[in-house]
This record gives structure tokens, C-alpha cells and sequence, in this order.
């Protein structure tokens, strides 16, 4: 039954159950009609934020969207699924830990994956250097590139220029895998090794490489290949 937001009785609307009784007590279809607003020609906003739900398997999907998936689904024109796209990155950004990676001393590979697990893209991969000073505080992050399909597109050059501009010591390298699977593949490996030893021939120590997939990650200096 396709019911109207208007047909029902004003106490028992999203946004006025979210003012009365709390966010924290909305359903997800609740939450996701406040955001709407509206739903569409054949669907009420409810039936719109139901369907939309259904489609994601959840609303706990949502922070995995991208624009391209979400605008195949019936109701979700371009600017609802902008709206999804950012609303996902936002979660994202609110979940990092507040402080930046500069200046702080990187010791274990956990604490790596712990700031990076809700960054990293699950859609695509992304490859970050972190660049650090002789007593191992980082200067700074770089995102160095994305959606790598293979690692062709991953330059030593690049990365290494980066750590000479920076006037750094050793680096950290970092990337997703979208698959959540976390073993190196050959390529992972190969480049690797290419870092390391150009590393060593100038002067700036690779210290890691770690992969992070759902939830887990894979260190190479943990399992003993630095």
C-alpha cells in the first residue's frame, strides 16, 4: 500500500518521532525518509526508503556505495544518488580519527590499519606512501593512485620523488584490496621488492607494505618479507 506521507498522523511522522522520541529510536526507513524528503510518482517516500533498503541489503551498505550502483536502482535519479555519495563519505570522514597522521610515530602495522580501514575506498584501490623523518614521526600522507588495475600505473619514480621533496627516510606503503582478500597477489610482491631495492640504492628504507581488505590486513614486515 503505497500510503502517504500526508495520510499519516502527524505524531507518527519520521521527522516529528525524531524530535519526540529521539533519533536513536527511528527505524532505518525512518532515517532514510528524513533524508528523501520525497519519494516519487509511483512510490511514497516510506515505500522509496523500504525499497532502497531492500536493494542494499541493508542500511549498513550504504557507507559502501558508489554513484554508478546506486543510481541504477529504481527512484534514484542524479541527485539522490550525489546526495547517497556524499552522505557515504561524510560517515566515512566522521569514523577517521580526528588527528592527522603528521607527527605521529607509526610503530606497528595495527595502528596503521586502524587509521586506515575506514578510509581506503572499497570500490577501488588506492595506494598511499606514508613518508617519514629519521626517529620514524610521519611528515606527511600521500594518495598516489587510484583504481589501479595493475600495478603498471605505480610508478617507484613517483613515489620516491615524493620522499626526496619531503626530505624523508623511509616510507610506509598502504593499500586495499576491494575484494577483502588481504595475500599478496604476484604483482603486490614484485613491487615490493622493486621499492625495496631501490630504497636501498637510495638511501630511503621501505620499513612495510600493508594490504588491508574487510576488516584485516596483511603486513609484509610482520610476515617477515622486509
Amino acid at each position: 500500500m503505497n500510503v502517504k506521507m500526508k495520510d499519516i498522523p502527524e505524531l507518527e511522522r519520521p521527522r516529528e518521532r525524531l524530535i519526540n522520541v529521539g533519533v536513536e529510536n527511528l527505524s532505518d526507513e525512518e532515517l532514510l525518509s528524513i533524508i528523501l524528503k520525497v519519494g516519487t510518482k509511483d512510490m511514497s517516500v516510506q515505500n522509496l526508503s523500504s525499497y532502497i533498503l531492500s536493494k542494499l541489503n541493508g542500511i549498513e551498505n550504504l557507507k559502501n556505495i558508489n554513484y554508478h550502483e546506486i543510481n541504477k536502482i529504481k527512484g534514484i535519479g542524479k541527485a539522490k544518488a550525489c546526495m547517497f555519495v556524499a552522505l557515504a563519505e561524510i560517515g566515512k570522514r566522521m569514523n577517521r580519527k580526528v588527528v592527522s597522521l603528521n607527527g605521529i610515530r607509526l610503530n606497528t602495522p595495527l595502528k596503521i590499519f586502524d587509521f586506515y580501514k575506514t578510509k581506503v575506498n572499497n570500490f577501488q584501490e588506492e595506494f598511499y606512501c606514508i613518508y617519514l623523518d629519521a626517529s620514524k614521526k610521519v611528515i606527511e600522507e600521500k594518495l598516489l593512485f587510484i583504481g589501479t588495475v595493475n600495478y603498471s600505473l605505480v610508478h617507484p619514480r613517483d613515489i620516491f620523488k615524493e620522499a626526496y621533496l619531503l626530505n624523508a627516510t623511509g616510507i610506509i606503503c598502504v593499500h586495499n584490496h576491494p575484494s577483502g582478500e588481504v595475500k599478496p597477489s604476484k604483482e603486490d610482491i614484485s613491487l615490493t621488492n622493486r621499492l625495496k631495492e631501490i630504497g636501498l640504492l637510495l638511501g630511503i628504507k621501505v620499513i612495510d607494505h600493508i594490504i588491508i581488505g574487510d576488516d584485516r590486513y596483511y603486513s609484509f614486515l610482520e610476515n617477515g618479507k622486509m
